[in-house]
């Protein structure tokens, strides 16, 4: 007798399905004991039917084998944060560094080990620098006497009026 290939989905009728689920919890039980025997290895299985009541195996015990794999993940889960954040750390320690020295340079600073065209580089750094500063003043500047020259001709046309006593007709002219 040929069995045909089962169709991996769910059991519509409860009793099949029920029937399924003791036979092959039982063979799943069963192959987990044969693979702690057979290979030496540690095994826990838990498995929960239908109705939330648990099944288990274990070549040891259960907890320490939940208590092993618990620290074994949590192990491999932290040591790549640890590492990155300390990769990390270095790289942000060299750039404080870098960021320190260049600081320095332009402060005028530990300028003796500078070579010449190093020197250029930061005098011309500086004098982008400066420009910018001056554009940024100029600009300020500008707006300040744009703003005066809009009071002065608030105050001067608020002046007229009152010169022409339009808003006091009983004042002398």
């Amino acid at each position: 007798m040929v069995r045909g290939k089962t169709q991996m989905k769910r059991i519509e009728n409860p009793t099949s399905r029920q029937v399924t689920f003791s036979k092959r919890r039982n063979g799943l039980l069963k192959k987990a004991f044969e693979l702690s025997v057979l290979c030496d290895v540690e095994v826990a299985l838990i498995i929960f039917s239908p109705r939330g009541k648990p099944y288990e195996f274990a070549s040891s015990s259960m907890q320490e084998t939940i208590e092993r794999y618990l620290r074994h993940t949590k192990d491999n889960r932290v040591k790549p944060t640890e590492q990155s954040m300390q990769t990390e750390a270095e790289k942000m320690l060299k750039k404080i560094e870098l960021l320190e020295v260049s600081r320095r340079k332009l402060l005028g600073e530990n300028l003796g080990s500078c070579t010449l065209e190093e020197l250029q580089q930061i005098e011309q750094q500086l004098e982008r620098s400066v420009t910018r500063v001056r554009a940024g003043k100029a600009k300020v500047f500008k707006d300040q006497i744009e703003k005066l020259k809009e009071k002065i001709d608030v105050y001067t046309f608020e002046g007229s009026d009152l010169h022409r006593g339009s808003h006091y007709p009983d004042l002398p002219r």
